[in-house]
């Protein structure tokens, strides 16, 4: 599926694409693409219903730690294959 930007770089969404994940997206700059990822009305609740009580007995700040490792990590790593 392809779109193109107008003039004033609004890019539409096919009434499929926003029926099935919502009218809000965070935009990402990668160094070789752009993502478009859904944002829900409710991030919280969203998070609480892909997960269930998984993380019930995890501790905010450890899993917070985590994340952000694992996400700089990441982020080195497309680097690294991007040559940058």
């Amino acid at each position: 599926m392809t779109s193109k930007a107008d003039k004033r770089g609004r890019i539409y969404l096919p009434k499929e694409i926003r029926e099935k994940h919502g009218r809000q997206y965070r935009i990402v700059d990668l160094p070789t693409h752009v993502a478009l990822f859904p944002v829900a009305d409710d991030p919280l609740d969203a998070v609480e219903t892909a997960v269930g009580d998984a993380l019930a007995d995890e501790d905010v700040d450890e899993l917070k730690a985590e994340a952000r490792v694992k996400a700089a990590r990441e982020v080195a790593d497309e680097r690294d294959a991007d040559g940058t």
